[in-house]
């Protein structure tokens, strides 16, 4: 009788159907492995299913896009530097990253870099495009950094609320609340710092702003027409440039120059925002001793 090549046993010798005795047979030949389980009594492996090469870079795409719109809706943003008036400090062309988290935790300081928005202040208030390619491709650019809103700027804050700033002194320097700034190691090579006379005490919730290419740039100075004589509101800034990203040969940080660090600057500031004494009359005087004895009672 032909072997049934099905059944093997251990040795490799085909058997038949039945023994050479007249012993019937189970459908198990002696020594063999169960049906479904390996010779050692383990369960098949069952074969890997082939993940899609397709759908696993889909989902890196998607992953990828969503972790770059959260960060760039609440963290960091990356804006392109479109013309020269921030040389030499930034470069047109440049890409810069901007903390959009840094005013969460510590107030806007003299020195600072910060980009902001001039819609409503500066320009007209912002418009949508109507046509949806516009606004996708509008929106992707400015995701990556190749383009961002018209009415997006980059300044330096001279001035913050209250400050009173003026140029020039007699050395032709900029003050702050009667400090001078020392300039020469931000601004550009050979610029004055102001060829305009100004003279401002920044109104409350509001900044002056300066390019640090003074003979080339469009900031506060330029702006008095505007809503609160040049100066912009904080709520318009978008965050604080800290690093040059690209081109390579140029990633450095944005650091506060030292002239913003003067203990006096520091100082007279304090002064300059300290509220205004007012002399009270004989009513005045014997209410606020009556409440001052009733505080220590309490």
């Amino acid at each position: 009788m032909p072997a049934d090549p099905d059944n093997v046993a251990p040795d490799g010798v085909a058997s038949d159907d039945t023994t050479s005795d007249d012993t019937a047979s189970d459908d198990t030949v002696p020594g063999s492995a169960p049906s479904g389980s390996t010779a050692d009594g383990s369960s098949p492996r069952k074969p890997r299913r082939k993940r899609s090469f397709w759908r696993d870079l889909a989902v890196i795409v998607v992953a990828a896009l969503v972790l770059t719109i959260l960060l760039k809706a609440f963290v960091v943003q990356v804006f392109s530097i479109p013309s020269g008036s921030m040389e030499n400090t930034l470069l047109p062309g440049d890409r810069i990253l901007v903390s959009k988290v840094v005013y969460d935790f510590r107030s806007i300081q003299r020195g600072d870099v910060v980009v902001f928005s001039g819609a409503g202040s500066w320009d007209a208030p912002a418009t949508t495009p109507t046509n949806w390619f516009s606004r996708i491709w509008g929106d992707a650019t400015n995701l990556v950094g190749i383009a961002g809103p018209d009415t997006d700027y980059v300044k330096r804050v001279i001035g913050l609320p209250g400050d009173h700033v003026v140029c020039c002194n007699a050395a032709g320097q900029l003050t702050v609340n009667g400090v001078a700034l020392s300039e020469r190691s931000y601004i550009y090579p050979g610029d004055d710092p102001s060829d305009v006379q100004f003279n401002i005490t920044v109104p409350a919730g509001r900044l002056w702003v300066m390019g640090d290419n003074r003979a080339d740039s469009d900031d506060s100075r330029y702006r008095s027409s505007a809503p609160g004589g040049g100066t912009i509101p904080e709520s318009a800034v978008v965050g604080r440039a800290f690093l040059v990203i690209w081109p390579l040969s140029r990633v450095s940080d944005v650091p506060i120059p030292n002239t913003f660090e003067q203990a006096g600057l520091r100082a007279a500031a304090a002064v300059a925002v300290a509220p205004v004494p007012v002399t009270a009359g004989g009513a005045g005087v014997a209410a606020a001793g009556l409440l001052a004895w009733r505080r220590r009672r309490r």
